[in-house]
Order: C-alpha cells, then sequence, then structure tokens
C-alpha cells in the first residue's frame, strides 16, 4: 500500500487545529479550579499538567522552542522539552499555560492559557528572559513604528498614518515602574496610555483591531515567551510587531549563545519569530476583554478559546461545553 506523506503546513490544517484547542480548553480548565486562591504557583503548576498532558496526546514531533523559566521560579514547561507522540510532523512550540497569574490567584480579569505551534525550525528559540516589544494592527505602510525609535516619533507617525492627531492614539503598556519614562513621553504627545497589570500577549492582539478595543499601539518590555506567542498571532490576524531580547547579564547572552543567538542586540520583526505557518490558541481563564473565562455550572464546564492560522487567515472563536467526568475535571 502506497504512503501518503502529508506535507507540515497540511498537517498543521488537518490534523493539529482543533487538536490544538483541546490543549489551551484543558489548562485553562485546571488554572480556573485555582481562581482566587492566592496561590500564583499552585494555578501555574495546574496549568503546566495540563497542558504537557494535552500536548503528550498529540501525533507530533514537538520541541518547545519558548516557555516558562527560571526567572519567576515557575514550574516550566521547560525550553528543549520534548512533546508528543512522536509520529506526526515536527512542530515547534511556544508556551504560556497561565498568562496572568496574579489575575488568577486573585480572580481578576484577563488571565488566559495559551500557545503557538509551527513548523520546525521556524520559532524563535530562546531563553525565558525579558523582551522589549513594540506592536501595531494591520493596514499600515511598512516600518510606520520602529523599536528604535523614539515613543514620539512612534506615536506622531502612527498618528499620521492614521490620519489624526496623537490625541486620538491609545498606547497599551504594561503598569510597571519600569515604564515609568515611556508612560511620560507618551503622554507628553498628547496620546492616552491604557495601562494593565498583565496580560500582554492579549495587549498585542488587541492591536489588531482598534476600533472595538481602542488600542492603537502596544510598547514596553515583557516576556520573550509572550513576545513570540504575540508575533504569532499577529503572524494570523495582521500587523507589524517587533522584539528584542533584553540579555543585560552575561548569564542571559551564555544562555542565549548556546540557542544560536550570536548577535545580543538584535531587533527581531515578526517573521524573524515567526517565519513558517503557524497556529496560535488562547482560552480565557478569568473573563477579560479578549475571552470570557471557564464556568463550572453543574456538571458542565464551558470555556471560549480563540485559534487562528497564519497561512489562511483563519480565526476560530469556539464556546464549548465539556460534561464533568473523571476524564475531565479540574486538577
Amino acid at each position: 500500500m502506497a504512503t501518503i506523506t502529508v506535507a507540515p503546513s497540511q498537517a498543521l490544517e488537518r490534523i493539529l487545529t482543533l487538536e490544538l484547542v483541546r490543549v489551551t480548553e484543558r489548562a485553562a480548565v485546571a488554572a480556573a479550579a485555582q481562581r482566587g486562591r492566592g496561590n500564583e504557583k499552585a494555578a501555574d503548576q495546574a496549568a503546566v499538567d495540563a497542558m504537557r498532558r494535552e500536548l503528550n496526546k498529540l501525533p507530533i514531533d514537538g520541541t518547545v522552542v519558548i516557555g516558562e523559566g527560571e526567572r519567576d521560579e515557575a514550574p516550566m514547561l521547560f525550553i528543549g522539552e520534548e512533546v508528543g507522540q512522536k509520529n506526526g510532523p515536527k512542530v515547534d512550540i511556544a508556551v504560556d499555560p497561565l498568562e496572568g497569574t496574579t489575575l488568577c490567584a486573585k480572580n481578576m480579569p484577563g488571565s488566559i492559557a495559551t500557545m503557538a505551534m509551527a513548523e520546525g525550525g521556524t520559532l524563535l528559540n530562546a531563553p525565558d528572559v525579558y523582551m522589549e516589544k513594540i506592536a501595531v494592527g494591520p493596514g499600515y505602510s511598512a516600518g510606520v513604528v520602529d523599536l528604535d525609535a523614539s515613543p514620539e516619533d512612534n506615536i506622531h507617525a502612527l498618528a499620521k498614518e492614521k490620519g489624526v492627531g496623537p490625541e486620538r492614539i491609545t498606547a497599551l503598556i504594561l503598569d510597571r515602574p519600569r515604564h515609568a519614562d515611556l508612560i511620560s513621553a507618551v503622554r507628553k504627545t498628547g496620546a492616552s496610555v491604557s495601562l494593565i497589570t498583565d496580560g500582554d500577549v492579549a495587549g498585542v492582539i488587541h492591536t489588531a483591531d482598534p476600533e472595538a478595543t481602542g488600542i492603537d499601539i502596544y510598547l514596553g518590555v515583557g516576556g520573550a515567551p509572550e513576545g513570540v506567542l504575540a508575533a504569532a498571532a499577529l503572524r494570523c490576524i495582521g500587523g507589524q510587531m517587533q522584539g528584542r531580547l533584553v540579555l543585560d547579564t552575561e548569564e542571559k547572552r551564555e544562555r542565549a549563545k548556546k540557542m544560536g543567538i550570536r548577535d545580543a542586540r538584535k531587533k527581531y520583526s515578526m517573521e524573524d519569530m515567526v517565519r513558517g505557518d503557524c497556529l496560535f490558541a488562547a482560552t480565557g481563564v478569568t473573563s477579560g476583554s479578549l475571552l470570557s473565562g471557564v464556568r463550572f455550572k453543574g456538571k458542565i464546564i464551558t470555556t471560549e478559546t480563540v485559534v487562528m492560522r497564519s497561512a489562511t487567515g483563519t480565526v476560530r472563536w469556539i464556546r464549548a461545553e465539556h460534561r464533568y467526568h473523571a476524564k475531565f475535571q479540574p486538577s
């Protein structure tokens, strides 16, 4: 009998699109069982364990190329970890099993379980460090904003492109002491600032639809895994993003060098971070502006997930009901 070989990009669509949803759903449900309990590590551990279990059921030969790390002493799906049943396409995986651990622990809006999957060798393989980021949605001229430009220049350039004054621009920035000068510079242009406590993957995604979200640009420093995940999402729905790893110690530079990163100051475009066909999925843990959170209603668990594919630009919103039983329950 002849063997039919399925190209990796075809495999992503035919086999894995909806399978990816199952992975983030299970992680979200596990984390949601820890909502409001004040224990960030327990919530993160529950999400990690559930995500790892589901990934290992998939017909893939997968490698985690960017994920959680030592910075937060978090339970990891560690960089270099191999997942899947080894009987399918080679794929790269980026994970954040629980983005917004504090949000989940405090039962605040906006925590999600998220991951991206791409053809092998196409996602940025980097250590879990911080990353400088800038992102805007689709419809603008290439290079309208730039990581090396000043905040003032970026705001003015974006406003000019939109045909509005700077006062009509809203920048989303993580509320951190390190961003005090950035926030001040943005406000001096007349633009407004929307501050978030966590959740910069969703924050970058919001730039893709400013009419609905009110967010025109994302600026600031956040986690590198979240940066790659956000780049994967924008590859699917359109937009521009740049990032630069913050390798500010010799130890971080050595870790990066071992992963093949020779230029510690390299500015990565969205296409540098996600070079091939990719899938992105996120499931709400607590309800926020992007997704509704997990709901427990008697024997029924409801989830909301968004899953995207870059090759087709397809975006699916999936609201699911799961019957509570021994094989599907919170950790």
